[in-house]
């Protein structure tokens, strides 16, 4: 069996994430944060699933995603307020545990999707 280390031809690569930390190609992330193929935006204000509002969307759906992947910690919630006000701009949302995020991030990034995952990050207690 012959192994090819692949070079993913996007800027950043998602590691894994958990519920209080994400790791960006070699970079450790403890705050919420959004992540498309070519940007990392850091410092996403959102800490609480539960007080998601549909205006904290306005950074994600700038950066024009065909598809939002939206971590919701170590736990998989699904926010409906956030999930219509995406679909009503007509841009599918899928809300899934970080970890689960991570994945599909990278499979969906590898496949040329334009694709943005927004992740909130709580602090370990």
């Amino acid at each position: 069996m012959q192994l090819n280390l692949e070079h993913p031809d996007h800027e950043f690569l998602l590691r894994g994430a958990d519920g209080a930390l994400a790791v960006v190609n070699d970079r450790r992330l403890t705050a919420s944060f959004i992540l498309a193929t070519d940007r990392l935006i850091e410092d996403w204000p959102v800490r609480d699933i539960h007080a998601l509002q549909p205006a904290d969307l306005a950074p994600v759906l700038a950066l024009e995603p065909e598809v939002i992947l939206l971590g919701t910690g170590e736990r998989q919630v699904f926010p409906a307020a956030v999930i219509a006000a995406a679909h009503a701009r007509g841009v599918g949302l899928e809300a899934m545990t970080n970890a689960a995020a991570a994945r599909t991030f990278n499979v969906l990034a590898s496949e040329g999707r334009r694709v943005v995952a927004a992740f909130v990050l709580t602090p370990a207690a």
